[in-house]
């Protein structure tokens, strides 16, 4: 691979290689008609409306007419509005107006959630014709009821996405009491959505397992599908050709980077201790992103007075594929107890960068088989910040080793865990979901 100077130019137009491809047919037993429901979707920088539009336009190469109806952004560089009617390729995309009244307090977002909930249904109603299945998403997480009325209503089959599952993770975060009235109810709403579904779709082993054992007659539609990420658009750009890198003095460091959301089912407790062992040493931590923790860690740094720790905010979709790559070994945490009931999209994306990982897990999470498959970096049990600077301080003193690891992990993802391959799996679902 030859880089130019100016590694701005380097990748090519992500538009023209993306959407410009010739579309291919594809002949299903039942023609497909698609409606997908998510708040989230481009501009918004949030993890899952990413997801949801590269799948949608994979889906549309593949042959499929896809109507995608989203909220306007909450979460977007640059931009609190975006059209409200638009086409890219087979997918129509339409926004509804009332899903950023409210920002920045969780009730503020929870209000939104609501309210695009109740738009949705409007939606539904009125082009209940046009489709044949719904993919509903949980995001705002009671959407996946729009599915359920749907189906009872007007007969759409429905397949759902569960990319969190509540309220187990309330429950685990102590929000909600365990025997609450609310956690009861939900819990009892999610079956009757979960028997009623065509298909449901987990992000992890660990997840469908927790599935099944609320719900055991929906194994056999309970679909493992990982995330994915781009190779075409993130790709490994050696640091010194890195704008970001220069751009905040990374070249010469030895650097780790965690990239994304620090949320609530992240461990932070392991990173900061992490941190402190090795705050003598030439090791560089690095945090782009935000999240419910993100301001916590900061203040514990300040506090500390640790000087190893840089922190930037959310980077625009277009400059990922530097910031991503302006390391050298990548982080993935997910906090004790949370192992089946999240699953973080992080890692493919830092596969795609082609540097190693370090995963900091529960011991029995499905990331530490996978992690030891790919052999691309290693797992710590939470709390095990004595292991993860160890490992760090390996591989700032090897870098063959993180040379070697990085290839193995982007070999593994071109592989495994492109938005191709995961499209032909969605697609597979969907077909078998027609009624």
């Amino acid at each position: 691979m030859t880089l130019s100077e100016d590694s701005k130019n380097f990748l090519p137009n992500k538009l023209n290689s993306f959407y410009g491809l010739k579309q291919h047919s594809v002949t299903t037993e039942k023609s497909i008609k698609l409606a997908v429901i998510t708040q989230f979707f481009p501009p918004d920088y949030a993890a899952t409306g990413q997801l949801v539009e590269e799948l949608v336009l994979q889906l549309g190469k593949q042959g499929l007419d896809i109507e995608v109806f989203t909220g306007q952004p909450g979460y977007a560089f640059r931009t609190a509005n975006a059209p409200g009617s638009e086409s890219i390729g087979r997918v129509k995309i339409r926004r509804s107006r009332t899903s950023q009244m409210f920002s920045g307090r969780i009730r503020g977002k929870a209000v939104n959630g609501v309210m695009f909930f109740l738009r949705a249904i409007s939606h539904m109603i009125r082009h209940r014709r046009k489709h044949n299945i719904m993919l509903v998403t949980t995001a705002p997480p009671f959407l996946p009821i729009l599915g359920y009325l749907a189906n009872r209503l007007f007969g759409i089959s429905y397949v759902c996405i569960l990319y969190d599952l509540y309220p187990d993770i309330a429950v685990a975060l102590k929000v909600i009491p365990e025997k609450h009235i609310l956690t009861r109810v939900w819990q009892s709403l999610n079956r009757a959505i979960w028997r009623r579904a065509n298909g449901l779709i987990v992000l992890s082993p660990d997840m469908k397992q927790r599935i099944v054992n609320h719900c055991p007659e929906v194994a056999d539609k309970t679909h493992v599908i990982h995330s994915w990420a781009d190779p075409d658009l993130i790709v490994p750009i050696p640091k010194k050709y890195n704008w970001f890198a220069w751009k905040h003095n990374l070249v010469n460091k030895f650097t780790v980077l965690y990239s994304g959301n620090l949320g609530r089912c992240h461990d932070m407790e392991t990173i900061l201790a992490a941190a402190q062992e090795l705050q003598d040493e030439p090791i560089h931590f690095l945090f782009v992103g935000g999240g419910a923790k993100a301001k916590l860690l900061k203040e514990e740094v300040k506090r500390l007075g640790l000087q190893n720790f840089q922190f930037l905010p959310y980077q625009d979709k277009k400059d990922l594929p530097y910031s991503l790559t302006a390391c050298d070994v990548s982080l993935v945490s997910v906090e004790d107890g949370m192992e089946s009931l999240v699953a973080p999209s992080k890692v493919y994306s830092a596969l795609a960068a082609g540097r190693p990982m370090a995963v900091i897990c529960p011991q029995h999470s499905y990331l530490q088989s996978m992690i030891a498959e790919m052999k691309c970096g290693a797992t710590f049990n939470n709390r095990d910040a004595k292991g993860l600077a160890e490992f760090f301080r390996i591989l700032s003193r090897n870098p063959e080793m993180v040379e070697g690891m990085g290839k193995a992990a982007r070999q593994y993802m071109r592989s495994h865990f492109t938005s191709e391959v995961i499209a032909k799996e969605y697609l597979e679902v969907l077909r078998q979901s027609i009624l």
